[in-house]
């Protein structure tokens, strides 16, 4: 019988393209799920980044849910969102609620007439306090100084009050009184500023000097509304020991700390021109 030839296989010079192909598949497919981890959800992250900064600028009653699921905002509404975020935040510092200097640049948008209305008031105000407090401004009890549109009143606290008190003395309150009459029923802003000097102070109704000046400025102000001053254009100040102007280290530099500033301000000042950024001031006569 005979023997079945065996057939012989003819080698594939292209088995090696299967292997191959396997590999680039796998790598691709490798990439591609690196790529999808590595990618981040727009929309979920102007959602997220919304919610920080809101949280950090601001000072919410409650915090706004962040979305963890599908996006359900339309684009318009995203766009808006981020618009939002990036116009920046005007946070107020805080005020020196008057700046003499700032309110006199504004004065050159003051049409003249508006102007010298202002400044014959100030005038009027000053004559009078000057023939009021004469014979205090003559012994360094009370100083005055003026600008054209506004006057500031300097009175030494031992004329006022007692030590470590924030109740007018029987005579202080007839020079306040007087003061107040004055201002009355006239068109300006009035800003009590209260001083102390450097020693501490650790009582029970003041704790430190923040307190002491406060209150002295506030009994100032009470009793300027009860010799008629609208109340609405009066503000008081406690500025505590830090913003002297004598040297805290000798008794006489103390003294001329402790005191408290009235200073008046004439409306049409305040009113005229648009936001103006404050910047040095000039000397003041």
């Amino acid at each position: 019988m005979s023997r079945r030839r065996r057939h012989e296989e003819h080698a594939n010079h292209e088995a090696w393209a299967i292997p191959y192909g396997d590999l680039v598949t796998l790598l691709l497919a490798f990439f591609v799920v690196m790529y999808a981890l590595s990618s981040v959800n727009e929309g979920k992250y102007r959602i997220l980044s919304d919610s920080l900064v809101a949280a950090f600028r601001a000072s919410p009653k409650s915090l706004e849910p962040i979305q963890v699921g599908e996006l359900s905002l339309a684009q318009h509404e995203i766009d808006l969102r981020q618009q939002r975020v990036l116009v920046p935040i005007e946070i107020d510092s805080l005020p020196d609620l008057l700046d003499r200097d700032l309110e006199i640049r504004r004065s050159s948008a003051l049409s003249a007439a508006d102007a010298a209305a202002a400044a014959d008031m100030i005038d009027e105000i000053t004559d009078a306090l000057e023939e009021a407090l004469a014979e205090l401004m003559s012994e360094d009890m009370v100083r005055l100084r003026r600008d054209q549109f506004w006057v500031e009143i300097e009175i030494n606290t031992s004329l006022l009050f007692p030590s470590a008190s924030a109740e007018l003395t029987r005579e202080a309150a007839d020079v306040v009184y007087r003061v107040g009459s004055i201002l009355a029923g006239k068109d300006t802003r009035v800003q009590v500023e209260g001083h102390t000097d450097v020693l501490p102070i650790r009582t029970e109704r003041f704790p430190s000097n923040w307190e002491l000046s406060t209150a002295r400025a506030s009994t100032v102000v009470r009793m300027f509304a009860t010799a008629g001053v609208d109340p609405a254009q009066l503000a008081a100040v406690g500025y505590g020991e830090y913003r002297p102007v004598a040297d805290n280290n000798t008794p006489a530099g103390q003294a001329e700390n402790r005191r408290v500033v009235i200073v008046v301000m004439a409306n049409p000042a305040r009113e005229a021109g648009a936001t103006l950024a404050a910047t040095g001031g000039g000397e003041r006569s």
